[in-house]
């Protein structure tokens, strides 16, 4: 019984020890897909996470394409921005920064600070022509327990292991009974 009591405490102290995962709560998704504004042919992708805490969870992907083949303009700009539809908001926007330098793909970050329906608008300027493109995306939590809840969903798992244990003790102690002593 005493090792049963030791393997609870170390399971409880490593629980106790844990840090929080970075893990992700899924993939992007495509909201458009190659759809003309202006000379450019764009994609919008996403991962629409809601946050309290005002840190920026809604991460927008912009993909352009020239179907011209022509290279893309220096001073080609992005701006997304989001505003809520369930509900009074404020518009969000800001302007999408290359990724890996280049500027064919996009990558901007916007305060989603509830669940629900939130409109998105991409606007390209350059040089070589502008054009605009709206879409709409739910915004959710992600739905990870915060780390107490984690501990209580344990305890039901924890309580079977040692009625479990109980249970291979009491059938040791009454082998060890019905063994013949030489």
């Amino acid at each position: 019984m005493t090792r049963v009591i030791w393997t609870c405490a170390l399971v409880v102290s490593a629980a106790a020890c844990a840090r929080p995962a970075e893990a992700h709560n899924g993939p992007p998704y495509p909201i458009v897909s190659n759809q003309a504004a202006g000379p450019y042919r764009i994609s919008i992708w996403t991962d629409p996470d809601a946050t309290d805490d005002g840190s920026l969870g809604g991460q927008f992907w912009v993909l352009i394409d020239q179907p011209d083949a022509k290279a893309l303009s220096p001073d080609l700009r992005a701006r997304v921005s989001v505003r809520p539809l369930d509900r009074h908001g404020r518009l969000e926007a800001a302007l999408a920064a290359p990724v890996d330098d280049n500027r064919a793909r996009l990558f901007a970050a916007l305060l989603m600070d509830h669940e629900g329906r939130f409109a998105v608008r991409v606007e390209i300027e350059s040089a070589t022509g502008g054009g605009a493109i709206d879409s709409e995306v739910q915004a959710t939590y992600d739905l990870r327990p915060p780390r107490a809840m984690l501990a209580i969903y344990a305890v039901p798992f924890a309580l079977v292991g040692l009625l479990w244990a109980k249970r291979l003790a009491r059938r040791r102690r009454a082998q060890a009974a019905r063994r013949p002593l030489t």
